[in-house]
């Protein structure tokens, strides 16, 4: 069976290359790309209000001795952490949103005030990939015949920024709300079932375990050793709420 064949422009038949069935499979079925995004917003709402959290249960415990006092806090920790975390999240990315839109009208500008110097930019970059003679000028030519898309490569090209519209924001602020939300519960739960002083050593050790799992999660899902990325994500975490606890043994101590 001979391979399937193609018309190049002089006319002449050049073999077409298809991917494989089994190429395809592998690449959208077996190792697709992952999002990253949804990702990174699950592990910055759930680290964030675990840690924050914890750190206020501690700190709290350390000084009162108290449940109930522990529980309040650590409630209203959750809820102003999360409401917080997801606003920072909102106005983080539209402030993404609207410097891409700043400098992408930039562009435009300069596409029709000095033409040559952009035009001069795309064959730099292209000069510095490798490309050469007519390759290099029909890649500027085309490039430079639209201008969207000339505007399209210099942002990506030439400022690496990728563009998200405001649905985009919204979600990630959902995401990390609610994610904070849940991690912030994780270290309340032992002061539920269990009395102070237990509690506090069973809070951290829940807290750190879940930190470790959603470290060797992490890495499962990007790249890493399994067990060092979830080893350093507890031990930053635990490490920084054991501040709050280091603070209420202060209060404690000034208070008598």
């Amino acid at each position: 069976m001979t391979d399937p064949v193609s018309s190049a422009g002089d006319g002449r038949a050049t073999p077409r290359h298809d991917p494989a069935h089994h190429e395809i499979e592998l690449h959208t079925y077996h190792d697709p790309h992952r999002q990253a995004s949804a990702l990174s917003d699950v592990i910055l709402g759930g680290q964030d209000g675990l840690v924050n959290v914890l750190g206020v249960a501690l700190g709290v415990a350390a000084a009162t001795q108290a449940t109930p006092i522990v529980l309040a806090a650590g409630m209203a920790a959750t809820f102003a952490e999360s409401v917080s975390m997801a606003a920072v999240a909102y106005t983080t990315r539209r402030a993404d949103q609207d410097y891409y839109e700043s400098e992408r009208a930039r562009e435009y500008r300069h596409l029709r005030l000095v033409p040559a110097v952009e035009r001069e930019e795309i064959r730099a970059i292209y000069s510095q990939k490798g490309f050469r003679g007519e390759a290099l000028d029909h890649i500027v030519d085309t490039i430079t015949a639209d201008e969207d898309v000339w505007v399209g490569v210099m942002m990506a090209e030439e400022h690496r920024l990728t563009p998200s519209d405001r649905r985009g924001a919204a979600r990630a602020a959902l995401i990390v709300g609610l994610a904070a939300i849940v991690g912030s519960l994780v270290p309340l739960v032992p002061f539920m079932l269990l009395p102070v002083l237990p509690a506090m050593g069973a809070s951290i050790l829940v807290a750190a375990g879940t930190l470790f799992g959603v470290g060797a999660y992490k890495a499962a899902r990007t790249v890493g050793v399994h067990a060092r990325s979830g080893l350093e994500m507890a031990l930053i975490g635990t490490l920084s709420a054991l501040v709050g606890y280091l603070v209420g043994l202060i209060f404690k101590v000034s208070g008598h």
